[in-house]
């Protein structure tokens, strides 16, 4: 069994991490859920563009007071950095199908060995569509997955083989979970950081995606 950890401190060590990643100057679209937190821990210096799917370009971090005038895709306050313009929903689209973004942040309910992410339906379950995800992990330069290890049943979410339907096929970059970071490298999904409340057993042992493990297996940054 892999530790219980609370779910804040899971929301937000995911969150972070992702952000130690983006270098100055790209343009990166957050998702629903845990992708939003990631505008809250960019590193000082490192100035990143932010767009998001309903018409924000340049948004900024949560405010410290709401303004319902501003609201991100994902239904949560922003604020507007100096330079930042908002758009007609066919620019931002036309940003993201064409192959504009550095990097797009997505939640994910299944990511398997070959990088297919499925994050959109639950076969039974009532959902509105796909929206814009296909259209991220098709036009985005590099995919991040922020997700938890394991659903709320305890079953992992990074398996062999996709069940659910695909978001898309061969698309994901990098899943950082609040237990580990593994990378695309060369076509394979490579562990590349490890979280210090678990080792390698236990996260393979709790983990059905095929991966190879780095030969620099490193601690997961971000954390102290």
């Amino acid at each position: 069994m892999l530790p219980v950890l609370d779910e804040e401190v899971v929301r937000h060590r995911i969150a972070q991490r992702i952000a130690l990643d983006f270098e100055d100057g790209a343009v990166v679209n957050l998702g629903i859920g845990i992708p939003t937190l990631v505008s809250d821990y960019l590193p000082e210096g490192v100035h990143v563009m932010l767009q998001t799917e309903n018409g924000v370009i340049g948004a900024g971090p949560k405010p410290e007071v709401d303004d319902l005038r501003l609201i991100g895709a994902g239904g949560r306050c922003l604020s507007l950095l100096p330079g930042s313009s908002i758009v007609a929903s066919d620019m931002s689209f036309g940003l993201i199908r064409g192959g504009h973004l550095d990097a797009t942040v997505l939640g994910a309910l299944e990511v398997d060995s070959h990088s297919n992410l499925a994050n959109w339906m639950i076969p039974g379950k009532m959902v509105p569509g796909m929206g814009g995800a296909m259209d991220l992990v098709t036009g985005a330069r590099a995919v991040y997955v922020a997700t938890t290890h394991c659903d709320k049943k305890g079953r992992p979410k990074l398996v062999k083989e996709c069940t659910l339907p695909l978001t898309g096929a061969n698309v994901v970059s990098v899943v950082v979970t609040e237990f580990c970071l593994i990378r695309k490298i060369d076509g394979k999904m490579v562990l590349c950081e490890i979280a210090p409340e678990v080792t390698p057993e236990e996260l393979k042992a709790n983990t059905t995606m095929e991966y190879d493990v780095a030969p620099d297996l490193a601690p997961m940054k971000g954390i102290e």
